[in-house]
């Protein structure tokens, strides 16, 4: 076999594109609170940008409220401002250390824009995914063209590879429809 071609490999870096997919899905809102809603609030604090659970607490003291304790003072408003740009469609309210973030009800338009956000992360996993399937495709052939492989064990890894890319498609496609129930849930 090739060293460049590792169907393991493969399919680890597909389970990868799922992975992420589902942390991105995650900051999704639905109709309840989550302290995953913030996960992918960056906020700039100390000359760089830092995620949100760096530098503060996400809780959740009712299921349609986030408090967020930040850790040093000096950081609240950088934190209220990156909450508020983060374009979840969120108000936060600063009182001193800890902001307050009411979830507002979503309406049936923003149901179906949250929908659209959702369809669009998964496609980027598919997109993800078809290019770690193109990698593989083209270490095999390669494999095959230097000798290290014959055609026969080039068509039955081609093959593997295919029915690893169709698999993960399959469970984005599936992740994503019990994500847009969720969302259009009301």
């Amino acid at each position: 076999m090739a060293s460049s071609y590792d169907l393991n490999d493969l399919k680890t870096r597909m389970q990868k594109s799922v992975a992420s997919l589902k942390d991105e899905l995650g900051g999704l809102r639905t109709g309840r609170a989550s302290a995953s809603l913030l996960d992918p609030v960056t906020v700039e604090v100390y000359g760089s940008r830092m995620p949100l659970n760096q530098v503060a607490t996400v809780t959740v003291p009712e299921p349609r409220m986030l408090s967020v304790q930040v850790w040093d003072r000096s950081n609240a408003n950088a934190v209220e401002k990156a909450i508020r740009d983060s374009g979840l469609g969120l108000n936060p309210m600063g009182e001193g250390q800890i902001i307050r973030v009411p979830l507002p009800e979503l309406n049936e338009q923003r149901r179906k824009e949250l929908a659209k956000v959702a369809h669009t992360y998964a496609e980027q996993a598919r997109v993800a995914v078809r290019h770690i399937r193109r990698d593989g495709m083209d270490a095999l052939k390669k494999a095959e063209k230097d000798g290290d492989m014959s055609q026969d064990d080039a068509k039955k890894q081609s093959d593997l590879v295919q029915k690893a890319t169709d698999d993960s498609v399959a469970e984005i496609d599936t992740i994503v429809a019990t994500k847009e129930q969720e969302i259009m849930q009301v």
